[in-house]
């Protein structure tokens, strides 16, 4: 992978994580690699609750359903619904996201209420496998910014796993 030149600002340090996170952001960087399988942007969400149970899976298909925001923490997020899930059950979830959460996704992350999310590679080494190409430019805004404006705490844990998050994007993206 290349990384940006020394003239841009450093990346993030990568976050060690214990062995129930290691084992929650794998799985979802398996559901990125399935997401990518499909034609779709390689990113994939799981999201567990505070006693371990896995709520929700899901992986990227916007490519597959033409729907924009069907990015794969939201539709995680849209699989908790009917599920009878208090806003307080919630708060306790952790939602793993094989990439740091775009501008959308943490809004809805926000909306949902759930309190900890864990990420793997981050938005600054992913812009380096999209590229400059004006359609596949993002909202250069952390997760982290949109948390920090949230009225209830949103614990926030990552770049982690990074080689392994980043495998996914390799040759994914549109040069």
């Amino acid at each position: 992978m290349n990384l940006p030149d020394s003239s841009l600002p450093a990346l993030p340090e990568e976050t060690t994580l214990d062995e129930r996170d290691g084992r929650y952001l794998r799985k979802a960087i398996v559901w990125s690699h399935a997401a990518r399988r499909r034609g779709n942007r390689p990113f994939g969400s799981v999201i567990v609750s505070a006693a371990g149970e896995v709520l929700a899976e899901a992986a990227n298909s916007n490519a597959e359903t033409g729907d924009c925001t069907a990015h794969a923490e939201v539709n995680a997020l849209r699989a908790l619904a009917g599920r009878g899930l208090t806003r307080e059950e919630l708060a306790g979830a952790t939602l793993y996201a094989s990439g740091e959460p775009c501008v959308m996704c943490a809004g809805a992350i926000f909306w949902s209420n759930i309190g900890r999310v864990v990420f793997g590679i981050d938005a600054q080494r992913l812009r380096v496998f999209r590229g400059e190409r004006q359609d596949q430019r993002d909202a250069e805004l952390s997760c982290r910014d949109v948390f920090r404006a949230s009225p209830h705490p949103i614990e926030c844990i990552g770049p982690a796993l990074i080689d392994e998050a980043a495998a996914a994007h390799d040759g994914a993206w549109k040069t």
